[in-house]
């Protein structure tokens, strides 16, 4: 007998990994085919669609078309491309955090008052999400931007905000992260990265010297909501031809740590 409808297309999950009634799975495979885009495949045939989000050529073939007529995805010959209409979709993210609007003007004066590029992310799973960034030099031959994604566990951005985690939910991000080292400086070891966030917790804040790319030193603190709990990170990146870590630390720790508070209490009067 053969099956038109789309939940012929993947198999159903395992009965203990099956998401429930609430689960919509029509929507979770069309965000799968948005995923399959970025920096590596701006733009991609039907098949490359479909082997990138692990759907059949139908299936692919119907979302992107559902796609394509409400503006999200256009078409040039066999090629497909994401539209700028898709940055909507982050931007309603952006503007219903509003503390956002509070943290830029924060940033901003603290980059004049240090001279060096200013970064605020979250958490998600594994990796760190720029939502704001106010650069200066280019000191990271990375192209950072908002909605960029790294590693949590090498980075400070990312240690401020795994620090911040209760046991049993660090020991889950640590456990499903690719421990590989980017520099030779990259702490991969888990017993040695969690004596470090032991470190960031206790000291409130954290500095990753030359671990994601050599050459680059970073410093972070928390972002607190009303209650306390951390939300976000802020940082300062330098250039370590410029200021060793030690150096970082005794110029621009209590800047860094004034600007995180001030937004924080700014959080909390509009929380």
């Amino acid at each position: 007998m053969t099956t038109s409808s789309a939940e012929a297309e993947l198999p159903d999950p395992e009965p203990s990994s099956r998401p429930g009634d609430a689960y919509v799975q029509s929507f979770a495979r069309g965000l799968s085919v948005i995923r399959s885009f970025d920096a590596t495949r701006p733009a991609q045939t039907l098949s490359e669609v479909a082997a990138a989000s692990g759907l059949t050529r139908a299936g692919a073939r119907r979302i992107l078309l559902t796609l394509q007529a409400l503006g999200y995805v256009d078409a040039d010959g066999r090629y497909f491309t994401l539209t700028a209409k898709i940055l909507d979709l982050g931007f309603a993210y952006l503007t219903s955090m509003p503390f956002w609007n509070l943290a830029e003007p924060v940033m901003e004066e603290l980059v004049s008052q240090v001279h060096e590029s200013c970064s605020a992310a979250v958490l998600d799973g594994t990796e760190i999400v720029y939502v704001l960034r106010v650069p200066t030099h280019k000191i990271i031959t990375i192209n950072l931007s908002i909605g960029s994604r790294l590693p949590a566990f090498c980075t400070s951005l990312g240690r401020v905000l795994l620090a911040a985690l209760d046991d049993d939910k660090l020991d889950a991000v640590l456990n499903a992260s690719a421990l590989e080292a980017r520099t030779p400086r990259t702490i991969t070891d888990k017993t040695a990265l969690k004596a470090a966030l032991a470190v960031v917790r206790k000291q409130g804040w954290a500095i990753v010297d030359q671990e994601l790319e050599e050459g680059l030193i970073s410093m972070s603190a928390p972002i607190r909501d009303r209650q306390g709990r951390v939300i976000a990170a802020l940082n300062i990146s330098g250039n370590a031809q410029r200021k060793n870590a030690k150096q970082m630390v005794k110029v621009f720790l209590e800047p860094l740590l004034d600007a995180a508070q001030r937004v924080s209490e700014m959080v909390a009067r509009r929380g």
